[in-house]
């Protein structure tokens, strides 16, 4: 099986209590098991992790380049404005996701721009907790085309 990293950034570890009408009440740990379910039906083995700090989302981004690893990732806030991450993003060669469980497009202005978009094969938004899902299936779609 393929490993993917499906990393998440800030406030993430608190799914299913930070502002359940936004992000529903789905936990950390029940986004982690759908997101290895799906990962094995696809033949993924997906490796689900998250921080609140952007050193060290960085330096899993580093590890995931290193080790040509495709990246499902919801960078949350450090969509925004993080161009530490951006930087490192772009030296990925393995497929990225970015990924958002809510449509940042249709909420406050200031999470209308992704630094992270342009160096992302593509992004996923506004699906829930099946935007994670979307996710894997792309990466393994395109990591079929590659084969």
């Amino acid at each position: 099986m393929t490993r993917v990293l499906v990393l998440n950034g800030p406030n993430l570890g608190r799914l299913g209590i930070r502002e359940p009408d936004v992000y529903g009440t789905t936990t950390l740990a029940d986004l982690a098991e759908l997101c290895r379910a799906e990962g094995e039906r696809l033949g993924l083995d997906a490796e689900v992790r998250q921080t609140d700090g952007e050193a060290e989302l960085i330096g899993w981004v580093h590890e995931a380049a290193d080790g040509r690893l495709p990246v499902v990732l919801n960078p949350a806030a450090f969509t925004h404005y993080s161009y530490g991450l951006r930087d490192a993003l772009a030296q990925l060669t393995a497929p990225l996701v970015e990924v958002h469980i809510s449509n940042p497009a249709a909420r406050e202005e200031f999470r209308h721009t992704s630094v992270v978009a342009g160096v992302a094969t593509g992004t996923i938004a506004g699906f829930g907790m099946n935007s994670y899902v979307l996710a894997l299936r792309a990466v393994a779609d395109l990591l079929a085309r590659e084969r």
